[in-house]
């Protein structure tokens, strides 16, 4: 914006001149007029803590850091650093948590429609070891997708594990196979991202989240069973034990949440037309295993969507059909072959099938720059 000495105003390559066209406004009124936001810029209010469905990101899964990444591996942090900040006006592209946290937000926004007062929203929390110099590329990456995300957490190449519980949170997603295992030491759900070569579109108004059953949503009692004597015994384990509860699992208390939020929707009559929906995706057999594993979710007081008793099949192809935003799974064989259908997988590293080791895998412990 200037002014030259013919007393005209230049504002965005338009010239607005003192004595010409509207004499009666001065320029720098019409250069408010061009100046002044077309939408509103005002954002809902963040909820507290205590309040709300705290959903913790690593920068790494929400956005591709790929080309970073590498930098860092190879050339050391104060290279890294220096990228970051010479780069900070180029946003990030979409990483494998983007879609999810969009729908995230989607829910928010129906449940803000429906109770206007209510801070049991989610809320989402960037969280990354990242040094804070590098924190104008991601809020600039964070205005430029027009993303709600208004805390942060830059740890400055310490573990930002630590301040998980004092943020409240409800899950932890991350790249590195050590934070998510510190955070599930912790009680904390959590669950390592992996990217899809090419992700399948999803849903941009109703959130869809699949889980898998033992290890997961349910303790590894049945899977040490299974190990270690084998599948018939499996099975007899289970009808004996069809009406005895099995002990909760990592991600339990995620599915409470939804669950609880689910409710604010049914509460509304909107059962059938609810943003959010579940799906349990079980290598179990209906018939000879999968009573249990109902009964354990009836006993909790918990629904799900959709049931999908494979009976040992793979997953990958229900997945591709659900198309959920993501997926859960303590066996990175059903990662792996999820992601190949193009699903947004998470390996929850925990139980008796962590012991097991695959050949092929993935989840190496290396560390990383960004989380």
């Amino acid at each position: 914006m200037s002014l030259n000495n013919g007393q005209s105003l230049t504002v965005g390559g338009q010239d607005f001149t003192k004595n010409g066209g509207n004499s009666s406004r001065a320029p720098w009124e019409d250069a408010r007029t061009v100046l002044r936001p077309s939408t509103p810029t005002r954002k809902p209010k963040s909820p507290k803590p205590e309040n709300a469905i705290t959903i913790a990101v690593s920068s790494r899964v929400l956005f591709n850091m790929e080309k970073e990444q590498h930098i860092y591996e190879q050339q050391g942090m104060e290279e890294y650093i220096k990228y970051q900040v010479e780069h900070e006006t180029e946003p990030f592209s979409p990483g494998p948590a983007f879609s999810f946290v969009k729908a995230l937000e989607a829910v928010n926004a129906k449940l803000r429609e429906l109770y206007p007062e209510s801070e049991e929203l989610f809320d989402v929390v960037l969280m990354t070891n990242n040094h804070a110099n590098v924190g104008l590329r991601l809020i600039n990456t964070i205005n430029h997708h027009q993303l709600f995300i208004e805390r942060f957490c830059m740890t400055g190449g310490n573990s930002p594990i630590g301040y998980l519980k004092a943020y409240h949170t409800n899950l932890y997603l991350s790249a590195d196979p050590v934070k998510v295992r510190e955070a599930l030491a912790e009680g904390i759900a959590a669950a390592i991202m992996f990217t899809p070569e090419k992700m399948k579109e999803v849903s941009d108004t109703q959130l869809r989240v699949a889980f898998d059953g033992d290890a997961v949503l349910f303790s590894d009692e049945s899977e040490r069973i299974c190990k270690a004597h084998g599948l018939d015994k499996f099975f007899e384990h289970e009808k004996a034990h069809e009406n005895k509860p099995l002990d909760h699992g990592p991600l339990k208390g995620f599915l409470e949440v939804l669950g609880k939020l689910q409710k604010k929707f049914y509460g509304k009559g909107q059962r059938m037309d609810c943003p959010i929906r579940t799906y349990l995706v079980t290598a179990r057999s209906a018939a000879s295993s999968g009573t249990r594993a109902l009964k354990t979710l009836r006993s909790w007081g918990l629904e799900i969507d959709e049931a999908l008793f494979l009976a040992g099949a793979p997953k990958g192809p229900m997945l591709e059909k659900i198309r959920p935003h993501i997926f859960f799974d303590d066996q990175m064989f059903h990662v792996e072959g999820a992601a190949e259908m193009g699903t947004v997988a998470c390996h929850v590293p925990y139980g008796i099938a962590q012991r097991v080791v695959k050949k092929g895998t993935k989840d190496k412990e290396t560390p990383n720059a960004s989380k």
